[in-house]
């Protein structure tokens, strides 16, 4: 066959042009840092205040929490240039995160607190209906949104169960972005930008972001805020085919012959990201505050982050950063949040109400063409030239939140929580799949017979899911003695689940078939904590804690009749649930702080997305029982005059605890004692940062380091998806300079160039197919962030 191919070469680091940059607007800076001497020449170069929570609804230093709970502060996000969330969660002992790239980061969440996963690695590509083992809170809201990490005050994470404390419950943990407030007390603005490249990529990234604080009167205060990301691609899609105005394979020599014409697109998963944020503050009196935000962000993907594995079909070695998918990827989605919070303080407890509404839609395009090679499909049902599967995805929720809180005032023999949670929730899920070019074929090579075929679409999918959980839940914490408490805690609920499927089968006429079907969930549970608490002295406590979490079952919607048919067993998912039991001790010593917790969950009917036997349709399925046991260290603080450091590490060993049978007794997919996919054994991370007063500025250094060892793809036994992945290190470091109202910041990221594959997609399962007219490759192993330099400029009204 003739068919055309370009070959791309493996670019050089693109470092040269930026660090001259680099270097002119540190020397354009400087005169005004002089002008600018910072009188306070004195000035510690560390700050090492103490860490205020909100964690139990109330201020707390996070020492005297009594459980196992880390935050990041805004300022450290700031000052680390830390980019996003998975480089965040890579910083916080007890929590793995599985790093997909920019484009698939929205769609699943990728955290993992205490092992407590068993789905794929590799999953990003379309909306799951099991929720996440680890629930996040933008503010009050309980939203998976990935939202940038824009004018935050603070990212508390919380480890264990936390359906007694907050409205939405969790199995594994919670993860609550904080977001800064107006303010009263004055006029704050600061305005920021930052130049960066990465290795493999041509261009050079952009970021700017603003913020003003306004108090409009004594009573009333605004604060705004807006961030714009523009990077270009790193990725290279180095055999993608050519289209013509209708979007199907070019056919040079005709539509019936085999040739096609490819093309490299390089750098083709540039990101595009324009997030906005306004909140408003109304305090009448000390005693009354109210605040209405509203946020939101657009994005634009142009493909994902991946390397293919192996060869193209003219036996060519994929290269680092090159994807032989033989079409684009793109990707797009808009998020945006309403929030009003009220507290009124009643003297005994504060009164708080939050309400919000919020809606997040995506759709998403992936390469479907290997998947069809793979199963036969392309040479048995589809055997046309220039073959190209495309798999269009769309998915979707909105809700409306309501959360009224009780948080009595400290001083007392008992402290008490109580809380009552409404939310009603609409979720839907698309998929349409083509096989582009298709039908054109067809109708050319058997004229007479165009009405065998439909059309190029021989799948369409659709789900929606209606959700409502009404829930009372609180805490009643006993101080036995000054230095002994007790705390137990409830979260009665009740959960009502609906599912509607319809799906389209083929795309030929003899054949294809459609369904429709509908399901109903309801389920009314109570759920206990208990914790017991022991200061031995001011600052450091002994602490062991017993808890409940659970997660909603619902129904899959499969067809149990016609030519798509199966088993029945399909239709329906159980809820699961986890008891958590964990012993720990931490405090502070001098300006050190500590932490060492022991924890082991119980985990009953793990619910696993995955696909159906006979057809490959989307659907969970239970395990019987698996459980996580670990160790999780933490110790921070400062030395001498200039440095400070954080230390983690984590021990998680997560495992089946039973043989994993599918729903429908076809076959095992895991055996007793399997790991637990996405989950590190070892998990280290290490920071450090030293401030050196120079003149009337200040330099400040900074190194942070983290290293996982290996991990499984996925929970299966059938080699497409089995595959342990190797362990990888990832170091970043920055130096900034500050002086008056300025921040110079030069940081790199990812050092050593590590590739930090956390996801595959294998060869079996996506790889390359010559004999079927397949000569992309849709395997593809999802790689860190490479290395990356950039500058950032800040300055501070």
């Amino acid at each position: 066959m003739n068919h055309e191919h370009t070959r791309s070469t493996h670019r050089p680091p693109h470092v040269r042009p930026l660090a001259a940059a680099i270097l002119a607007g540190l020397l354009a800076q400087a005169p005004a840092f002089a002008q600018q001497a910072n009188t306070g020449a004195d000035a510690q170069a560390t700050d090492l205040d103490r860490i205020v929570v909100t964690a139990q609804g109330r201020e707390q230093d996070i020492v005297a929490v009594p459980y196992n709970i880390s935050a990041v502060s805004g300022e450290a996000i700031e000052q680390q240039n830390i980019l996003d969330t998975a480089e965040l969660m890579r910083g916080v002992a007890g929590v793995a995160v599985v790093d997909r790239g920019a484009r698939n980061s929205s769609v699943v969440s990728g955290i993992r607190i205490r092992g407590l996963n068993v789905d794929s690695s590799a999953l990003g590509d379309y909306a799951v209906s099991a929720m996440s083992t680890v629930a996040t809170y933008v503010d009050k809201t309980p939203l998976f949104a990935n939202f940038l990490l824009s004018d935050i005050d603070r990212v508390e994470v919380l480890r264990g169960p936390q359906g007694t404390l907050y409205g939405s419950g969790a199995l594994g943990g919670a993860v609550r972005f904080l977001l800064r407030q107006p303010d009263l007390g004055g006029f704050d603005a600061r305005v920021s930008y930052s130049a960066s490249s990465v290795d493999g990529s041509s261009g050079i990234g952009h970021s700017g972001s603003a913020m003003l604080n306004v108090p409009l009167s004594d009573t009333v205060a605004m604060r705004f805020n807006l961030t714009r990301n523009d990077f270009p691609g790193a990725t290279d899609y180095r055999n993608v085919y050519k289209l013509d105005s209708n979007g199907l394979p070019t056919a040079p020599d005709g539509v019936l012959a085999d040739t096609a014409e490819y093309e490299n697109r390089r750098d083709a998963d540039f990101v595009r990201q324009n997030y906005g944020r306004a909140s408003l503050l109304f305090r009448p009196s000390d005693r009354f505050d109210l605040t209405l935000s509203y946020m939101a962000q657009a994005d634009r993907f142009g493909g994902r982050r991946a390397t293919s594995l192996g060869k193209d079909g003219w036996g060519v070695p994929y290269r680092d950063l090159e994807v032989g998918a033989v079409q684009l990827e793109p990707a797009a989605r808009h998020v945006n949040l309403t929030s009003l919070e009220a507290n009124i303080d009643l003297g005994f407890a504060t009164l708080t109400s939050s309400t919000s509404h919020y809606n997040h839609e995506g759709d998403i395009t992936s390469e479907n063409t290997g998947f069809y090679a793979q199963n036969g499909w392309l040479g048995f049902y589809y055997n046309y030239p220039r073959p190209m599967a495309s798999a269009v995805r769309g998915y979707g929720e909105k809700a409306f939140t309501q959360e009224l809180r009780l948080t009595s005032q400290t001083g007392g023999a008992f402290d008490y929580v109580l809380g009552a949670y409404y939310q009603d929730q609409k979720r839907y899920a698309t998929q349409v799949s083509y096989l582009r070019g298709f039908k054109r074929w067809w109708d050319a090579a058997f004229p007479g017979f165009e009405d065998a075929v439909i059309g190029d679409s021989d799948f369409d999918y659709r789900q929606n899911e209606r959700f409502k959980e009404t829930a009372l839940y609180g805490e009643l914490t006993w101080h036995a003695t000054e230095r002994l408490q007790f705390t137990g805690g409830f979260r009665h609920f009740r959960h009502d689940a609906d599912t509607t499927v319809a799906q389209t089968t083929s795309n030929w006429a003899s054949v294809v078939d459609s369904s429709q079907s509908h399901g109903s969930e309801r389920d009314t549970r109570t759920l206990f904590k208990g914790n017991l608490s022991w200061s031995f002295d001011a600052d450091n406590q002994l602490y062991a804690t017993v808890s409940e979490g659970y997660r909603r079952g619902g129904t899959n919607g499969t067809p149990t009749t016609g030519n798509f048919a199966e088993d029945v067993a399909w239709t329906t998912y159980r809820s699961d649930t986890v008891r958590n039991h964990e012993l720990g001790v931490k405090g502070r010593v001098g300006r050190h702080t500590y932490n060492a917790n022991l924890f082991y969950v119980d985990w009953k009917d793990p619910q696993v997305n995955s696909s159906t036997t006979n057809w490959g349709f989307f659907a969970v399925q239970n395990a019987p029982k698996a459980s996580t046991r670990g160790v999780e260290l933490e110790l921070a603080g400062g030395i001498g005059e200039g440095f400070g450091y954080t230390l983690g590490y984590t021990y998680t060993k997560a495992q089946l605890e039973a043989d994993a049978l599918a729903v429908d007794g076809s076959y095992i997919y895991g055996y007793k004692g399997d790991v637990l996919p996405g989950v590190p054994k070892h998990r280290y991370n290490a920071a450090g940062n030293y401030g050196i007063p120079i003149g009337g500025g200040l330099l400040t250094l900074r190194a942070d380091a983290y290293y996982q060892s290996e991990s499984q793809n996925a929970l299966s036994l059938n080699p497409k998806y089995r595959r342990t992945l190797d362990g990888f290190p990832i170091f970043n470091a920055s130096a900034t300079w500050s002086q008056g109202h300025w921040d110079t910041t030069l940081w790199l990221k990812n050092l050593t160039n590590e590739q930090g594959i956390s996801g595959i997609y294998t060869e079996q399962y996506m790889g390359t197919a010559p004999a079927e007219g397949y000569y992309g490759n849709g395997s593809k192993a999802l790689v860190a962030l490479p290395r990356t330099v950039g500058v950032s400029f800040s300055y501070r009204f």
